[in-house]
């Protein structure tokens, strides 16, 4: 797992990505808006390169067949402006076959309005791509501190606050 921040995103009190890579034994984080290495990192034979990211070109993520190389999962994570930036700002990250989500769970991210339906934060896209790579596998456990952060959250501004402002 590959997960490639970008720098806006490093300050941010509930920084999914850090809580994903800090969760995950084979996850590496870098952040930036240009990773040269790119070539070195999906040249890697053991491997089969492929970006998270949704698009009409997206095939859906299924798990492994046998003998199937395994998969070097790259993860872009902004805001989805600042993840396109990153896919126009390397153009290899951009060329890479892309994986998306079937029909994932709702986002528990109850502080932040998603985009569109079926719209994860970045941690919960990665608990869902492995669950499906690792199935039986589930990864509910990468989670836990994420829920704990937004009942954090939502504890400090007060119920009648997140209900006014936050409440679908």
């Amino acid at each position: 797992m590959l997960i490639l921040q970008h720098p806006s995103e490093v300050g941010h009190a509930l920084n999914t990505a850090r809580l994903a890579a800090l969760g995950l034994r084979h996850a590496e984080l870098r952040v930036g808006e240009v990773f040269d290495d790119l070539p070195q990192l999906f040249a890697q034979p053991d491997y089969r390169a492929c970006l998270l990211f949704p698009g009409d070109d997206a095939a859906a993520l299924t798990g492994y067949a046998p003998k199937e190389k395994p998969l070097l999962l790259v993860v872009p994570d902004g805001t989805w402006r600042k993840a396109r930036k990153l896919l126009h700002l390397n153009p290899l990250l951009a060329a890479l076959p892309r994986v998306s989500l079937n029909a994932a769970a709702p986002s528990r991210y109850r502080l932040r309005k998603a985009p569109e339906e079926g719209a994860l934060s970045t941690i919960e896209a990665i608990a869902a791509a492995l669950d499906v790579l690792e199935a039986p596998r589930r990864f509910d456990a990468l989670l836990r501190p994420f829920d704990a952060l937004i009942e954090g959250q939502i504890a400090a501004m007060g119920e009648e606050v997140f209900l006014r402002n936050h409440q679908r």
